[in-house]
C-alpha cells in the first residue's frame, strides 16, 4: 500500500478525473467515488492519508460524510470543495475542526491546478 493514498468523492466524474490525474502525477495512489456510499466502502479498504470531498452531492452531502469520518476516527488531512457558495465549505470546515479533524483545507470550484497541487502537497 502506498504511503500517499487519496480518496476523492464528487458527483462530477470529470472533476474526479482531474483530481486523480493531478494526484497520480504527485505520487498518490488514488481511488474515486461519485457518491457517499461508494466513498464509505472505498474509505474502509483504502485507509486514505488524504481526502478530497465535494460538499454538495445527492443522497449524502459533505457534512454527513464529515460526521461519518469523525465516527471512523479519521485523523489525516481533508480538503473540502464546493462549486456553490464558499460558505458551505467554510461551515463544513468549522464542523470538522470542532469535531476534532486536525487539518482541513477549503477550495472553491473552479479550481486552478496550481491551487489543487498546493492543497494535495500539504496532505498525505
Amino acid at each position: 500500500m502506498s504511503e500517499k493514498r487519496l480518496l476523492v468523492v464528487d458527483d462530477e466524474p470529470e472533476f474526479c478525473e482531474l483530481v486523480r490525474k493531478v494526484a497520480a502525477d504527485m505520487g498518490y495512489e488514488v481511488q474515486v467515488a461519485t457518491n457517499g456510499h461508494t466513498f464509505q466502502a472505498a474509505y474502509l479498504t483504502l485507509q486514505p492519508t488524504l481526502i478530497v470531498m465535494d460538499m454538495v452531492m445527492p443522497e449524502m452531502d459533505g457534512n454527513e460524510l464529515v460526521l461519518w469520518l469523525v465516527e471512523q476516527g479519521y485523523a489525516a488531512d481533508l480538503v473540502i470543495i464546493t462549486g456553490y457558495n464558499p460558505d458551505y465549505a467554510k461551515d463544513a470546515r468549522l464542523l470538522a475542526e470542532f469535531k476534532g479533524l486536525r487539518s482541513v483545507t477549503t477550495l472553491t470550484k473552479p479550481i486552478r491546478i496550481a491551487r489543487l497541487r498546493e492543497a494535495l502537497s500539504s496532505g498525505g
